[in-house]
């Protein structure tokens, strides 16, 4: 069985003073170091659907108003080796010109290389989706994919 599309193309990070976040078509994905050691029980995360508040220890570590809205009872986090918070956003608006630019309204923006390597990327998972059976993992787009790349929906088949 192959990997899914996300999994196989890699991702494009951003890098945060705390870690990282990335993309997917349908997810968000945040990536939180923490002291080495820190139990559950240290951390508090507030997921809702425009809003994100993380403290760790008592300490703040991110919070405001995210970029786009999500679908509050699908995020979820997690603590991994009691080292890295891995929490989970589900975007509201799934296509591929819903590419988040930064992570909050006025924070942790992806620089414009970035920013144009995640649109490419999500292109390329649309077009996976699209047209199952073809492998676009190592495929290069060029051209106009901003906003999802051109809509080939309305082609005869």
């Amino acid at each position: 069985m192959s990997a899914p599309f996300e999994e196989r193309s890699g991702v494009v990070p951003c890098g945060t003073p705390w870690g990282r976040w990335y993309q997917t078509l349908e997810e968000v994905f945040i990536e939180v170091q923490v002291p080495p050691g820190t139990r559950a029980k240290d951390v508090r995360c507030g997921l809702q659907s425009r809003h994100i508040a993380l403290s760790v220890r008592g300490r703040e570590v991110l919070q405001g108003k995210l970029f786009d809205s999500t679908i509050t009872d699908e995020g979820t986090w997690t603590l991994e080796d009691r080292k890295l918070i891995r929490i989970v956003l589900m975007k509201t608006n799934r296509d591929a010109g819903n590419c988040w630019t930064s992570l909050l309204e006025n924070e942790y923006a992806a620089d414009p290389w970035v920013q144009d390597q995640m649109q490419r990327k999500l292109t390329l998972e649309r077009f996976q989706r699209e047209n199952p059976g073809f492998d676009f993992s190592g495929a290069e787009i060029s051209g106009n994919y901003s906003k999802g790349g051109p809509d080939f929906s309305s082609l005869e088949k």
